[in-house]
């Protein structure tokens, strides 16, 4: 990738060529944590949210392809939610030939500390269409006393 291509005596560099035939990969060198672990990896283009209702938090996971019994949710010292599991690899056929490779592979893991509002007795997990769905239901706030003013007398 040289603003010169080697073929006309330039010397390749590092430069980017806005003319050059290659796609530009932005997250080609990219390592998650500093780790080239595949089991950080996994998880790097699925999404979580996290919403807080009056009644409770609820958490969404998009994990496509993947069966509930590969998921595993956890409370872990009393107040982080974890959320694991694994996507494995197709089995490769020697006939199959492949001309792309995105989705990817392997284990991965999510941790999210909870609030002091969280129920943690009561932890719901649903999974529909390749959705995971955690409802954390919230302690309900005490009610302040009524307060009634007394006039002082005389």
């Amino acid at each position: 990738m040289s603003l010169i291509p080697s073929f006309f005596g330039g010397r390749p560099s590092n430069n980017f060529d806005p003319f050059s035939l290659e796609i530009w990969d932005p997250f080609k060198d990219f390592q998650l944590l500093s780790s080239s672990s595949p089991e950080t990896s996994a998880f790097v283009n699925n999404r979580v949210d996290w919403k807080e209702t009056p009644e409770a938090h609820v958490f969404k996971a998009d994990l496509p392809g993947i069966k509930k019994e590969e998921v595993k949710v956890e409370v872990e010292d009393d107040r982080v939610l974890q959320i694991r599991g694994e996507r494995n690899v197709e089995k490769e056929d020697k006939n199959d030939t492949w001309h792309r490779v995105e989705r990817s592979s392997g284990r991965f893991m999510r941790r999210f500390r909870l609030p002091e509002n969280a129920k943690m007795d009561q932890i719901k997990a649903a999974m529909e269409n390749g959705v995971l769905t955690i409802t954390i239901p919230k302690v309900e706030e005490a009610k302040k006393p009524d307060v009634k003013s007394i006039e002082i007398s005389d």
